[in-house]
């Protein structure tokens, strides 16, 4: 019987360099759940939280976080049944109609989400929806850039990206592009804001807020909770990205991207 081998402290800090480096160089790396196969979810969230000391090292600023695979299909195909989580760094924001310098990522793609920026400070075990809704200064249209510094196949197993790796690679975030209108949490039925994207002014997808958790006040409540287990909390003008409701659009040069949420209000971003 073979002796069950779990990842050191070293190896958490080795992986994200590995990844920031990647990040640097815009050469991706092998998959982490490769090269260290007892991986588990706590590992990933350890490399992740190496990867922030690393940043923050650099000079960087944490302005909100983003959670990912809210939605049934994009859990079912990473094989989970919860959502991930992500940090959202200064460097990422881009203004809505900016255009992202060249060779900036490696293969972007977006989603469109609700954002929501806090007024006062968000955490603990038992966080539910009127706190978050308390806490909630205003909500806005987005845009979440998304980048892998790992590569999504290993050609030569065949292997695929597991949650694992994404959560180490930061949830696979990149940028954030937020809208211009601010709106009070509750002046809207969030489940019912739907936004048509376009890409290169043709449709590409359409979504609702019901595809996050049912109710994107509910994707906040999770990220408060989970991060409640890491004794983290999220702190007033954070913003965070709650999740996406339609399927990730691949984004090489050229691309032009145009979210249009209706009364919500509207997004675009051009890729150089």
């Amino acid at each position: 019987m073979s002796e069950i081998r779990f990842m050191t402290p070293q190896e958490h800090k080795q992986a994200a360099n590995d990844l920031l480096q990647a990040e640097i160089s815009g050469k991706q790396i092998g998959l982490l759940s490769l090269k260290y196969p007892s991986i588990d979810m706590d590992d990933a969230y350890a490399i992740q939280s190496e990867l922030l000391a690393l940043k923050l090292a650099q000079g960087r600023q944490v302005i909100g976080w983003k959670i990912g695979l809210t939605s049934k299909a994009m859990q079912a195909a990473l094989n989970i049944d919860i959502p991930d989580s992500g940090i959202l760094f200064d460097d990422m924001a881009v203004e809505s109609g900016g255009t992202i310098v060249p060779g900036r990522f490696i293969q972007p793609r977006i989603e469109v989400e609700i954002a929501f920026v806090l007024k006062d400070r968000l955490g603990g075990a038992h966080i539910n929806r009127d706190a978050v809704i308390a806490a909630t200064d205003y909500v806005t249209p987005a845009i979440e850039i998304l980048d892998t510094r790992i590569v999504r196949l290993d050609k030569a197993t065949g292997n695929t990206r597991k949650i694992f790796d994404t959560i180490s690679d930061n949830a696979a975030n990149a940028g954030i592009v937020t809208g211009n209108e601010k709106h009070a949490v509750d002046a809207f039925d969030l489940r019912r804001i739907g936004a048509i994207t376009f890409c290169n002014n043709e449709v590409e997808e359409t979504g609702l807020g019901a595809g996050v958790l049912n109710d994107p006040i509910e994707s906040v409540v999770w990220l408060a909770r989970r991060m409640a287990d890491y004794n983290q909390h999220i702190e007033p003008g954070q913003v965070i990205l709650s999740g996406s409701f339609i399927r990730p659009i691949e984004c090489p040069s050229g691309t032009y991207i145009h979210a249009d949420f209706g009364e919500f209000g509207q997004v675009e971003v051009t890729f150089g």
